[in-house]
């Protein structure tokens, strides 16, 4: 998929707005690939196939898929241990502030494949406001690409998916969005383009994004300006 610069300005009107954590809010991308490089040496498992497929989901999914063998309760107490004390660049990532400053605090949550106790831990590291409840991987049965995150991430806010917007980045992320019914708004920060294909619209970040809340009970106006093909 070959990308020009930008498109047209869209306008999408919804309900709430959920956000995926990692690559969306913030970046930890270091810290998540330093932990599981860590873990693989000690388990006998190929660093690089690890970091190849746990970006975008639940640890514990990751862990008995590495290591079905092992105690995967046990194995992501360990990794989320070292992952709460590597904050070593981390970082908000740029126009997140501004965004979330801008939404009533009822129309938007998190939705993330990190446990509570990691994601109020490195949200905080970054400066990021929590919501007061969000979607972790303790919440589901069957995390990201599967839709069940996003259908309670939209029910936690009191709305159908097919009202929601989705700020993902990536592709198991957009699968899970876009087959739960919501809108999908893929970032390019850190997964190749091609691999996005389940989103509606792609953008670089939140930067430039805008929401306006519309009177009465009729949600969001979301602006922003993707990515062209």
């Amino acid at each position: 998929m070959a990308l020009s610069i930008s498109s047209s300005p869209v306008q999408i009107r919804c309900k709430g707005i959920l956000f995926d954590m990692d690559g969306i809010l913030i970046s930890s991308i270091g810290s998540v690939e330093r932990t599981w490089r860590k873990w693989a040496g000690t388990r006998g498992v190929d660093p690089d196939y690890a970091i190849s497929i746990v970006h975008g989901r639940r640890a514990v999914d990751t862990l008995a898929a590495l290591r079905p063998d092992l105690d995967a309760e046990a194995e992501l107490k360990i990794i989320e241990d070292i992952e709460i004390v590597d904050n070593s660049e981390l970082r908000v990532l740029p126009g997140v502030l501004e965004l979330l400053t801008a939404l009533p605090a009822d129309r938007w949550t998190v939705v993330t494949s990190a446990t509570e106790r990691l994601a109020r831990a490195r949200l905080a590291s970054g400066g990021v406001p929590a919501p007061e409840h969000l979607v972790t991987a303790e919440c589901v049965t069957h995390g990201k690409p599967h839709p069940e995150p996003f259908v309670a991430g939209a029910a936690m806010l009191g709305f159908a998916p097919e009202e929601c917007v989705v700020f993902e980045d990536s592709s198991s992320g957009a699968r899970a969005a876009r087959d739960a019914g919501c809108t999908v708004v893929a970032t390019t920060f850190s997964h190749p383009i091609e691999t996005l294909d389940a989103a509606h619209y792609l953008i670089e970040d939140v930067t430039g994004v805008s929401v306006e809340t519309l009177a009465g009970d009729e949600g969001l106006l979301l602006k922003l300006t993707p990515l062209a093909e």
